[in-house]
């Protein structure tokens, strides 16, 4: 008996004391604090979806695609008029730079990484990533963006590589605000092209509890199966939502 109960909107991802912020308006916070630009997010956006659509009519993501129910392709990226972009209005707070334009679309999606010992690799013949370093770190849960930031800073300084030693770099493209801090903590180009060279999250999707595997495998294409040398190195990174920031550097094996 009584009144049903009152579902909640989302799970909370930290106690409210901390700050639990929606993720829309946490990108919009981070954009503000580090000065991040409108134009530069639309311009980001844009630049992934063109990469993406590039990288569909290549055909460089047919041999990851498992066909499911007759698709072979994902429905999106589609071609984004910068005068539209410049139109839309704030997606998730009054007066915030961030748009539908400039966030990750809702989608589904699914991945599977295998991981082998070595010898199994070795033995059978194949190429494939050795899994250099990774680690988790925390920052700010009301900043969650942040997270890949030391993150990384703090994997390549363990394992004693810089920026300027990856061959590739995948960033879960939540929100182009949160790339833009990522790259210009890293001090990277907003258009480096070994970052999510073939469009990323903005123009893909993001599936929630797929899109880590999604960027491994992402670098298994871009370096196993396009013949990077042994040796070349990858960077996944991805901002996770209660201040979190993980990162694996990965390394090719032939």
């Amino acid at each position: 008996s009584g009144a049903p109960p009152v579902p909640y909107d989302r799970a909370p991802f930290t106690p409210a004391a901390l700050g639990d912020p929606d993720m829309g308006a946490a990108a919009d916070v981070l954009a503000r604090e580090r000065g991040l630009g409108r134009e530069r997010q639309d311009a980001y956006a844009a630049r992934s979806h063109a990469r993406a659509l590039a990288a569909h009519a290549e055909g460089r993501f047919d041999a990851e695609v498992v066909p499911v129910g007759g698709l072979t392709r994902d429905e999106r990226a589609r071609r984004l008029d910068p005068a539209l972009l410049a139109r839309l209005p704030s997606a998730f707070t009054p007066g915030g730079s961030v748009t539908a334009g400039t966030a990750s679309p809702v989608s589904d999606g699914a991945a599977a990484v295998a991981i082998v010992p070595e010898h199994v690799r070795a033995r059978l013949g194949l190429p494939g990533l050795r899994l250099v370093g990774g680690l988790t770190r925390g920052c700010d849960p009301r900043l969650p963006g942040w997270g890949p930031v030391p993150a990384v800073r703090e994997l390549l300084a363990r394992t004693g590589r810089t920026t300027g030693d990856l061959a590739a770099v995948e960033l879960v493209e939540a929100f182009a605000a949160q790339v833009l801090a990522f790259t210009d903590a890293l001090r990277l180009p907003d258009d480096d092209a070994r970052l999510c060279a073939d469009g990323g999250a903005l123009a893909l999707g993001h599936p929630w509890g797929a899109s880590g595997a999604v960027s491994v495998v992402r670098l298994f294409s871009r370096l196993v199966r396009a013949e990077a040398p042994a040796g070349s190195l990858g960077l996944a990174a991805a901002a996770v939502g209660g201040g979190l920031g993980v990162a694996g550097l990965f390394e090719v094996v032939r």
